[in-house]
């Protein structure tokens, strides 16, 4: 584990770096992290309007409904850049970074084609997302594209599931309260007398299981039977993913038994929740210029509430305090004629007061109330999943992510879903969970071996037109025959079970002799009754491109023309990413095949 992390808040302890990127007013970079952070917080106001400055942006490439290689991203000043360079420049600073570690304890490792790289996206990213990532990541010197192979993408619930296989019983906390150690709710019980307990209970599985325990699954796995399922909620900054598994024997494969579901709710909901009650207070014109004018106080109102967002627990008993910087106050002053303390008692929030010591003061309550918007959504989203019929018999709910650390996530969910009989455990060191498993994912890519497709995908064809089948406005009547336009040919159906390396085979034929590239179009959606490329729902959302060689290369020129070209496509829908390859058939040479998911 890298843990080189400069700065950072005082008094909090943190495993990871927060998304904050600085650009100096050219565009070059200058620092990432606390490192951003702090020296952008430590700028001249005047000075800080010039510098681009970017933070929790990674959600941005999910929202973006037409994601694309000129989509820009705006820095805290109003400027906009694009977003494949915002993303470039992180991936290449953690590249270096994690390069000079590897170094420093290796001096004599070659860099080129030696490391796998693993990027872990939400599972709810679409593939245009993914794509985006990759090319990011090209971008920043990664991987060439030459060996792409040398990248993997992982989907976190996936990785955070792979990790927890691993885990004996004293690495978790079981909020379901049968391990011992007494407390209250979401409090951390004594290692060593959860394993004392476990440790009889387990011995008779030992025997029957020595294997399991061998090949490295945990001791909790050690407890369940091969077809047992379980669910993962990731709960992150920007999303809540969830992913539902079942645990194959021999070799403790997993099986994804629904498609990965999910929503924006994670940690930075509450920071968003926050800012819209600071609106409530100050005005939300204010708000939005203080931000503008004053960047740095701005970041340091942040980390105030950052500090205070960590210490919030459902058994909390007394008041908040939220530090104000100067720089709000004495702007505030000038922008209105009043101070902040005249504009407490005028506005309508009941539950924060103004304390002497120049702090907002927050009642315990209201700080709970900041998070029920955004752990509301992740306990309904939870719950629907449960409801479904795929994943009834679910066992266990694995908690992990950042923001499963707050103690008012944890309490909530347990409040909600303990009833159920739903066992809900958190591994320790739970906001690296996901890092954790990403490693294991990248020794061992083929671990997940089953997946459920998110959409259905297809191509549009001719179909032989049937009368009372088709509707007559899609009859096209080419050199005598009868056709049906628009056809939606399904490659993959929607929640369908996909196997890892399981392909789908379709030919296609170039149009005229000598062409040098065929290009088809693939519409998506997230039905799979779709019967035209017209229907509702249905959109295009990539290509298929296949890189044709000249007809006659190693033709004999003096045979006989060749006949009609057949190029044969092979996709793969089981992976974390869609990939196609393909064959010319007449001379059985590989055809440079790609799925462009950002070219609209």
């Amino acid at each position: 584990m890298m843990r080189k992390w400069e700065g950072g808040d005082p008094g909090v302890a943190h495993q990871k770096t927060p998304t904050c990127l600085l650009l100096t007013p050219e565009g070059a970079f200058h620092s990432f992290g606390y490192t951003a952070r702090d020296y952008y917080h430590d700028l001249d106001p005047e000075e800080a309007r010039d510098w681009l400055y970017f933070e929790k942006f990674k959600m941005k490439i999910h929202s973006a409904t037409d994601l694309t290689l000129k989509t820009q991203l705006e820095a805290v000043n109003g400027k906009t850049m694009p977003a494949l360079e915002v993303f470039a420049h992180a991936l290449r600073f953690f590249r270096e970074h994690a390069l000079q570690e590897l170094r420093e304890q290796s001096p004599s490792l070659p860099e080129k084609d030696t490391v796998r790289w693993v990027l872990t996206v939400p599972a709810i990213w679409k593939q245009p997302a993914k794509q985006f990532m990759r090319e990011a990541a090209y971008l920043a010197g990664l991987v060439s594209r030459e060996n792409a192979e040398q990248l993997l993408i992982a989907l976190e619930p996936e990785a955070a599931s792979v990790y927890c296989r691993k885990l004996r019983l004293h690495q978790l906390l079981d909020l379901s309260g049968r391990a011992p150690g007494g407390g209250r709710l979401g409090e951390r019980r004594s290692i060593d007398s959860s394993f004392r307990q476990a440790r009889e209970q387990l011995r008779r599985y030992r025997h029957s299981r020595t294997f399991l325990v061998e090949s490295g699954v945990g001791e909790l796995w050690a407890e369940m039977q091969a077809g047992d399922r379980y669910v993962v909620a990731d709960c992150g900054g920007g999303t809540v993913d969830l992913t539902v598994h079942q645990l194959e024997q021999p070799h403790g494969t997993l099986k994804e038994l629904y498609k990965a579901s999910g929503g924006p709710y994670g940690a930075v909901g509450v920071d968003l929740a926050f800012e819209q009650l600071l609106c409530r207070i100050f005005g939300e014109d204010f708000i939005t210029t203080f931000k503008r004018q004053r960047p740095a106080a701005w970041v340091d109102l942040t980390i105030a509430f950052e500090a205070r967002k960590r210490t919030a627990g459902p058994h909390r008993a007394g008041a908040l305090n939220i530090s104000l910087p100067f720089s709000f106050i004495d702007f505030y002053r000038k922008q209105r004629g009043h101070n902040v303390e005249t504009a407490l008692r005028r506005s309508s929030v009941n539950f924060v007061k103004w304390s002497s010591q120049g702090m907002l003061r927050m009642s315990c309550e209201a700080m709970n109330e900041l998070f029920q918007p955004t752990v509301s959504g992740i306990i309904q989203h939870i719950e629907a999943l449960l409801a479904r019929p795929e994943v009834q018999g679910v066992k266990l709910l694995f908690l992990v992510g950042g923001f499963a650390e707050s103690a008012v996530l944890q309490h909530a969910v347990q409040a909600a879903l303990g009833t159920r009989g739903l066992r809900v455990v958190v591994p320790h060191d739970v906001g690296l969970t996901i890092l954790k498993g990403a490693v294991l994912f990248g020794q061992a890519p083929g671990v997940v071996r089953v997946r459920r497709s998110p959409l259905t995908y297809g191509v549009g064809v001719l179909n032989r037109f049937v009368p009372g089948r088709h509707p007559p406005e899609k009859l096209l009547v080419r050199d005598g025959r009868r056709w049906c336009t628009d056809v939606f040919e399904r490659f993959v159906a929607a929640e369908q079970s996909v196997a890892l390396g399981e392909e789908v085979r379709r030919s296609y034929c170039p149009a005229r002799p000598g062409q040098r590239r065929v290009l088809i179009n693939l519409y998506c959606c997230a039905t799979e009754d779709a019967r035209f490329i017209t229907d509702p729902g249905v959109r295009k959302c990539g290509a298929l491109s296949l890189e044709l060689e000249p007809a006659d290369c190693g033709q004999d020129a003096a045979g006989p023309p060749p006949g009609r070209r057949e190029i044969r496509a092979a996709m793969q829908f089981g992976d974390t990413e869609i990939k196609v390859t393909a064959v010319d058939v007449s001379t059985n040479r590989s055809v440079r095949a790609s799925i462009d998911f950002l070219s609209n």
